[in-house]
């Protein structure tokens, strides 16, 4: 989105509008013949995308502020229904994409770190089986990398890490490239904050 000719963006998880919405919205009738619905039947995404002013109003952000919102829209939720391909893409592409993130790091102590394609789509279809979505992505990456960034500060002749799939899928070590002739430099700035 070019935003040049954006004031202001107001955005947010609005938590308790879908609800707003579901009551303006909701046709059910009452009676023998009516359909019974659960809490859980509304799909959030889609009653977003049914968004009126007074609805804004009424979740209580006030009118001079409303008033001035002239494009109103809704965004597909990251946590659910996140294909395998969607993780991957999260864990390498964005500029802050975790993987690009631990390059950088290991990069500070002159090591190399490369991922296999098999280990990133593990990682994905451990997020999907833990239904933790794109948000759990860090905590399965901590758990396979914290043993090796702990190993790598004390250990001069490492010069290369690969995470493979079996580092993700059986808690294999990554596999570890050392050159004990060519010891690394030590860190001119190790206060570097990505």
């Amino acid at each position: 989105v070019d935003t040049t000719n954006i004031l202001f963006i107001c955005g947010g998880a609005f938590d308790g509008l879908d609800k707003i919405i579901e009551q303006r919205t909701d046709t059910s009738a009452v009676g023998f013949n009516s359909t019974v619905k659960s809490k859980g039947d509304h799909n959030v995404g889609k009653l977003f995308q049914l968004v009126q002013p007074h609805d804004l109003l009424k979740f209580g952000i006030i009118p001079e502020l409303v008033g001035r919102l002239p494009v109103i829209t809704s965004l597909r939720g990251l946590d659910k229904g996140l294909s395998k391909d969607d993780l991957v893409h999260i864990l390498t592409e964005p500029k802050n994409a975790l993987c690009k993130q631990y390059h950088k790091l290991l990069s500070y102590y002159q090591v190399e770190l490369s991922f296999e394609k098999g280990a990133l789509e593990a990682i994905a279809e451990k997020a999907i089986e833990r239904q933790i979505g794109a948000r759990g992505l860090r905590a399965i990456m901590e758990e396979i990398m914290t043993k090796i960034m702990y190993e790598i500060p004390s250990d001069p002749t490492i010069q290369s890490v690969c995470i493979t799939e079996r580092c993700v899928r059986e808690g294999e070590p990554p596999q570890i490239t050392r050159d004990a002739a060519k010891p690394r430099a030590p860190i001119k700035n190790a206060g570097v904050t990505l």
